[in-house]
Order: C-alpha cells, then structure tokens, then sequence
C-alpha cells in the first residue's frame, strides 16, 4: 500500500504522550492562514512512546478538540514517529519512470525493508540526478508497517476526520522549520547549523539541522512531566493542580531554587552533553544557534541559561509569527502554544492552494 498523498485542506493532527493537538491551516496568497486549532489533554499512559495503547481515549481526545476548534475541513494529515520509519536513499536508473520505479522497489523490498512487504505502506520521492553518476537518479524511500497507519487513520476517523496525508514527524519538523528559520538571528551563512531542543512531556528530542534538514537525532528521556511530578509531591498537589501551578505560577517562596532551578539546570545539562555527542560523532558543521519548542520550552529562565552556557542565540519557536491568524482564535493564547506545535504545524502545511 502506498503512503497516501495530500489532499487541498489538511488538518494536522499531532498525537503525543500528553496531548493531541490539531490545527487547521489554509493557503492565502503566498502565506499560511491559521484557521483552526486546539490542544487536548491525555490520560497518562494512552501514548506511550508515540504508540496509541488507548485508542478510546485517543479518539475522544481527538473529538474533543474538534468540537473545540470547529474547522471547516474534513481531511486530516497524520504522522508516524520516526521511530517506526525507514528512510533510504537509493541510486536507480535515471530512465525509470515513477511506475518503473514503484515496480523495482516491490521487487527489491527484501534489500531495503525489514518485515514483509504485506505489512508494509510506503511511498518514494525522487530527489534528481546522483551527484556522481549522471546515468543514475537518487529516489528517497519511505516505509513503515501498514498497522501504524491504519491506528493513526483509525483514531481520527472515529473524530469525524478522514486521513488524507500520511507523513513522518522528522519531515513534519523540518518542513515547520521552513516558517522558524527568519526567526533566528543571523550569523554567518545560510548553511549553519542550527540545534532544535524539542521538549515533550516525557521525552526532549535534540536535532541538528543544515540547510533544513535533520542531520542528527537524539532522545533522551527527561521532560516537563518531571517537573510537573515534582510540583505534585513537593506541595501535595493533585497531578492537574500541578499541571496549573506550573503555567500560572503562585507557589511557595521556595520553588524557584528548590524545584524549578535544578530542572532548569538537568535540561541545560543535557543539552550541553547532546551537543557534545553531536561533535564527538564527528560532525564538522558547527552549530551556532538554538531554538526551542515543545510545551516546556517556554519556562521562565530556561532560554536564557541556555543562552549563558551554550554562548548561542536562543529563541523559542513560534510557527505562526508570520501567518495571518482568523479572528475567531484568541492571539495570546495561540502564541502560548505554538512552541508545542511544531509538528502539527508541519503537517498542516501539506494543505494546497
């Protein structure tokens, strides 16, 4: 079964271990226009690792926030996580056409992926002429189980949605990136490398970006619901009074230094010893500048130590900075969650003009 291809009017639908977030994004003349949006809570443990373990919940969290946001499309673009992905880039014949080439790729799929090609969705992009090779063109190769779609396209059909598009997240990101990278200040050429910290809830994801693409991943488990654990235990709070702490603030003297500074300094940490891994894998581009996204990006101090020790320019993402924006959605509230959107976002760009 090939990856399903995008349709005019896309609703991204980012499925995470805390929250479902959807946005609805429509062209409007050369610019994106956010139509829609909304951000749902989960159940702890619906999610885990970016599977679906409950689907009911998944489901009504889905329909939850389009009852919400109430967008006026139907069709919604999906993503797998790049765990369950295989990506490759294979050299064939400059002469195949796209139905040669979906006909080589069933033929070799034992050489490229490794589970049987009846369990298996994918779809292939080519990518133009092999730098060496003038007789040979580099076609990029993307598979995954056919069961990780199916679930993805599931939970959203049981919202009233229909999965037109099929993506990875890591395309998602990048293609979100697309709309970050006039945020950053400039330092030397275009091609610097710029270092993306997503903190999630359970999980930071540290990539490295040139020209805007991945080139290096790392994850580490460590995320907002750490502190938002350590609220709970420290003042006795339940779990969502935690939760509403952590935003709005109003805790005891003792906080800033006894819970919100050391999370700050184990996140800085651990971004100094991804940024270190990056280098001793032997990567030359240096990297220059930071951004942050995820929900925790945007606590109070975090920027700034990062900033401090790292020596880099560190902004939080903001994908909608430059979109036009309907009415109808409350603007601050929009820019609060935008960090955490990112992938979303990504997704929804497939819409068409």
């Amino acid at each position: 079964m090939r990856l399903k291809k995008t349709s005019k009017g896309l609703i991204g639908v980012d499925i995470t271990s805390a929250t479902v977030k959807l946005i609805e994004l429509k062209r409007s003349d050369s610019r994106f226009q956010v139509e829609s949006y909304a951000v749902r809570p989960l159940r702890e443990g619906a999610v885990v690792e970016r599977r679906i373990r409950d689907m009911d919940e998944v489901a009504e969290a889905i329909a939850r926030a389009v009852e919400h946001a109430r967008p006026s499309a139907r069709q919604a673009s999906i993503a797998v996580p790049a765990s369950a992905a295989i990506t490759k880039t294979l050299t064939l014949p400059a002469s195949l056409n796209d139905s040669e080439i979906e006909a080589r790729i069933r033929l070799e799929s034992d050489k490229h992926i490794p589970f049987p090609f009846s369990e298996v969705a994918f779809d292939f992009q080519r990518l133009g002429l092999n730098a060496r090779y003038g007789d040979q063109q580099d076609v990029l190769l993307v598979a995954c189980r056919q069961q990780d779609v199916s679930q993805l396209s599931e939970a959203v059909r049981h919202a009233g949605l229909e999965a037109t598009a099929v993506d990875v997240e890591t395309f998602a990101m990048e293609r979100a990136f697309g709309e970050l990278r006039h945020q950053l200040p400039v330092r030397g050429s275009d091609d610097d490398c710029v270092a993306l910290v997503d903190i999630g809830a359970t999980m930071n994801a540290f990539h490295v970006l040139r020209e805007g693409r991945v080139i290096y991943s790392r994850d580490t488990v460590f995320g907002g619901r750490q502190l938002t654990e350590e609220i709970r235990t420290r003042y006795g709070l339940s779990i969502e009074e935690a939760g509403l702490a952590k935003k709005r603030g109003g805790l005891p003297e003792d906080y800033q230094t006894q819970v919100l500074d050391p999370f700050i300094d184990t996140l800085v940490q651990q971004v100094g010893r991804s940024l270190q891994l990056y280098y001793t894998a032997g990567r030359k581009h240096e990297v220059k500048r930071l951004m942050l996204a995820g929900g925790s990006s945007v606590i109070p101090g975090l920027s700034e130590r990062l900033a401090q020790d790292s020596g880099m320019d560190v902004v939080v993402a903001n994908p909608f900075l430059n979109m036009k924006v309907n009415p109808r959605i409350d603007i601050q509230t929009l820019a609060s969650d935008a960090p955490a959107m990112l992938t979303a976002c990504g997704l929804a760009m497939r819409a068409r003009s």
